[in-house]
C-alpha cells in the first residue's frame, strides 16, 4: 500500500522503483565502504587519499537522501536498511584491518566503478518511464565519475 500516488503507471513505477531502491543500496554502501577504508588506511598518501575519501562518502550521502527522496514523492517506499544493503550492493567486500594507500585507491576504483556501471543501467531503464528519476540518475552518476577519475589518476 502507498500513501503516495505516483504520476507513474504501474508498469512504469516498477521500473523506476526498482532503478531508485537499486540506487539507494548501492549509495548506502558505497558511503560505509568508503568510510570503513578512510578509517583504515595507511602510507606515505595517507592524507591525501584520506581526505579523498570523505569527499565520496560526502557525495553518496548527499545523493542517496536524493534518491530516497524521490522514491518517496513516487509513491515507492525506500529501503537502505543494513541487510538489504548487504544483500543487494554492487560492492565487493572491503578489506579488514589496515589497507596500503595504493590498495585503498584500488578498492574505491572498483567499488566506484561497480556502482558507476549499475547507474548508467538504470540511465538507460528509466529514460521513458519518468526522465525526472534519469535526471537524479545522471547527476549523481556525473559526480560519481569524477570521483573514478581522480581515483584512477591516483593508481600507479
Amino acid at each position: 500500500m502507498s500513501v503516495v500516488k505516483s504520476p507513474l503507471n504501474e508498469s512504469d513505477l516498477k521500473t523506476v522503483g526498482d532503478a531508485l531502491r537499486g540506487a539507494l543500496v548501492d549509495l548506502v554502501d558505497l558511503s560505509l565502504a568508503a568510510k570503513q577504508v578512510h578509517w583504515n588506511v595507511v602510507g606515505p598518501r595517507f592524507r591525501s587519499v584520506h581526505l579523498q575519501l570523505d569527499e565520496v562518502v560526502d557525495t553518496a550521502r548527499m545523493h542517496s537522501d536524493t534518491v530516497a527522496e524521490r522514491a518517496s514523492a513516487l509513491g515507492v517506499t525506500p529501503d537502505g536498511r543494513a541487510a538489504t544493503v548487504a544483500a543487494q550492493s554492487a560492492i565487493g567486500a572491503v578489506p579488514e584491518g589496515w589497507i596500503k594507500d595504493v590498495d585503498a585507491v584500488q578498492t574505491l576504483v572498483d567499488a566506484l566503478g561497480a556502482v558507476i556501471g549499475r547507474m548508467r543501467e538504470r540511465i538507460a531503464a528509466t529514460g521513458d518511464p519518468d526522465p525526472v528519476t534519469q535526471d537524479v540518475l545522471i547527476g549523481l552518476t556525473a559526480d560519481l565519475e569524477k570521483h573514478a577519475w581522480m581515483f584512477q589518476a591516483e593508481s600507479p
